[in-house]
């Protein structure tokens, strides 16, 4: 496939901790989406952690955030992985996120009609609904089009290692989401009306 063609699917997500379930489990839905033919590019834990908090001193001087913003204007689809803290999303993610807000005054608002992968990591099975609720309803405000599957993992059985999943139902969540992701952000490649919202 022409590589111009090919969708970019931008992931963000992941925790400080190096190597984290959340960080894993991105990697392994944006695996899925390269496979289905996409091109991809993670913003992991580790730039996370960097970015200063948005609308603060270094905010308009940080690389991070630019390469962050960049990638979000170029690409056709999202993934977002954010752990379960307290039952809602971490702030880190949550940051990350904030600097969408740069995008506010773009020829393509925020995420308008851009499908976005979701995925909500806990210590047990409470805070993945309301975490991945949580993210429902930040890319709904941002016009982004959730994808029909969101991945709930609960990551207490340890089922993530040196990158694999050991869990086949974990595994295939993690596998659709990306995959969907590929398909719907081909799809809308092709024909972008297929989202149309109109004037907002």
């Amino acid at each position: 496939m022409d590589e111009d063609r090919k969708p970019f699917i931008v992931g963000i997500g992941g925790t400080a901790a190096q190597g984290s379930s959340t960080e894993q489990a991105l990697a392994v839905a944006l695996a899925s989406a390269e496979r289905a033919g996409a091109r991809v590019q993670m913003f992991g834990g580790k730039i996370l952690a960097s970015l200063p908090h948005y609308l603060t001193d270094g905010t308009a001087t940080s690389e991070e955030a630019r390469q962050l913003v960049e990638a979000v204007r170029a690409a056709n689809g999202l993934i977002i992985a954010s752990p379960g803290y307290h039952g809602s999303i971490s702030g880190m993610v949550k940051n990350a996120i904030d600097y969408l807000e740069e995008t506010a005054k773009d020829g393509r608002v925020y995420l308008d009609g851009v499908p976005v992968g979701l995925i909500a990591t806990a210590y047990g099975w409470q805070a993945t609904g309301s975490t991945l609720a949580t993210l429902r309803s930040i890319v709904h405000a941002l016009r982004g089009w959730p994808t029909p599957l969101g991945a709930a993992i609960n990551t207490s059985g340890g089922i993530f290692k040196d990158g694999v999943c050991s869990d086949a139902g974990a595994a295939g969540q993690l596998d659709l989401v990306g995959r969907q992701v590929a398909e719907f952000a081909r799809i809308h490649l092709a024909d972008p009306s297929v989202t149309e919202t109109g004037p907002g």
